[in-house]
């Protein structure tokens, strides 16, 4: 599989679309500043850099390992700062 994944901050445009993945992940969307994960230029996964790696992810696809991805990049922004 050769996915093009990219990882990026959370802006306030992006609300919208991560209350969207909550609902379809039901579960409530995360609060405050996440990453999140496009895979193929479609979002698929938000960590919450707030509430120790809350996430939501798209269940119609594999997301295990994007969000594993995206708590270890958390991980590494909390070591930095």
């Amino acid at each position: 599989m050769n996915d093009t994944i990219m990882i990026r901050r959370s802006t306030e445009a992006d609300h919208a679309a991560i209350a969207r993945l909550a609902q379809l992940d039901d579960r409530d969307a995360p609060q405050g500043e996440s990453l999140l994960a496009y895979v193929d230029g479609e979002l698929r996964a938000a960590v919450s850099l707030r509430s120790r790696g809350g996430s939501v992810a798209d269940p119609f696809h594999l997301t295990g390992d994007v969000v594993q991805l995206l708590r270890l990049r958390a991980e590494q922004e909390q070591v930095a700062a």
